[in-house]
């Protein structure tokens, strides 16, 4: 596409506003302006940002959405997604993490550049770094994680920090709003790459954001097991299922230490089961061939 119009989404449960508003500061330093900057209050009031420094000269400045419930990450996105859709002069949303920040003032020009020159790049996956530079080994989306500055075609995304083709949306489908926390990125991942997107990983692209560990929320171990789940009833070929799954609870079994961890990764994962997952599209053999030489075949 010939110079993209770029979009930009925020989703905050209302407990970082001084994060909030750095990381809109970040937004309104780049050397490319953004058509369009929504921010969405996940079952929170939001301050009024329509004003927001450097970023008044956006058609009705910053657009705000107040949700009158959590919907969970992905299901906060789609609110965003759906809106930037309605209005019609977004190609490209970054998505930003609320309590990430934008280093570099050339973020925004890098991404156009990216989308402009491959008309089927559909997600670029930005680097995720703490205050001193440091990349978790977590962040890095491929197995062989010890070089986080090695770009590439890959088949994950880290989701604090990314682009979406509004094109490739509107094929693929927005986020699974259902998983509400963990593994809503491989889902739409590989949605993307059996639909024959690309996804690529530029480090060159810093968001910088504070180390965490995800098992920091209370329900990370019931939700990671249940939409692993999930994630492989809607979209692996039977014969993978067990074998994705299998070599998931081998792993869970020798890196979880924690007693009451593995018993909610247990009731999470029989949740998994024995619950709807929503519709059903396996990818085709293809896909998974194209993962493979990507060096990630869907059975980790």
């Amino acid at each position: 596409m010939s110079e993209p119009r770029i979009g930009v989404s925020v989703v905050t449960m209302g407990d970082r506003p001084q994060q909030v508003e750095a990381l809109l500061a970040s937004v309104a330093m780049q050397d490319v302006r953004p058509a369009r900057v929504v921010v969405v209050g996940n079952g929170t009031r939001l301050p009024d940002y329509s004003a927001f420094p450097g970023l008044t000269d956006l058609a009705g400045g910053v657009t705000t959405i107040e949700l009158d419930e959590n919907l969970g990450c992905p299901g906060g996105r789609n609110e965003a997604l759906a809106r930037l859709a309605e209005l019609g002069d977004v190609d490209v949303v970054i998505e930003l993490d609320d309590d990430g920040l934008l280093v570099d003032a050339s973020v925004f020009r890098t991404v156009r550049e990216l989308y402009a020159a491959d008309p089927r790049l559909g997600i670029v996956g930005f680097r995720i770094a703490d205050e001193r530079g440091e990349t978790q080994r977590r962040h890095v989306p491929r197995l062989r994680a010890g070089d986080p500055m090695r770009r590439g075609p890959v088949t994950a995304f880290l989701g604090g920090g990314h682009a979406f083709s509004m094109k490739m949306l509107a094929e693929t489908g927005p986020w699974p709003a259902e998983f509400f926390f963990t593994h809503e990125e491989t889902d739409l991942s590989w949605r993307a790459l059996d639909a024959g997107w690309k996804i690529l990983y530029e480090p060159g692209l810093l968001l910088q954001h504070p180390k965490t560990s995800p098992a920091r929320h209370a329900v990370y171990y019931r939700m990671t097991a249940r939409n692993r789940v999930w994630l492989a009833r809607r979209n692996l070929p039977l014969p993978l299922v067990p074998a994705y799954l299998g070599t998931w609870i081998l792993l869970t079994a020798l890196r979880t230490r924690s007693g009451p961890g593995l018993r909610a990764w247990a009731s999470g994962f029989a949740e998994g089961v024995r619950t709807p997952c929503g519709v059903r599209n396996p990818m085709r053999w293809r896909t998974v061939w194209r993962m493979t030489r990507l060096g990630r075949p869907p059975v980790i």
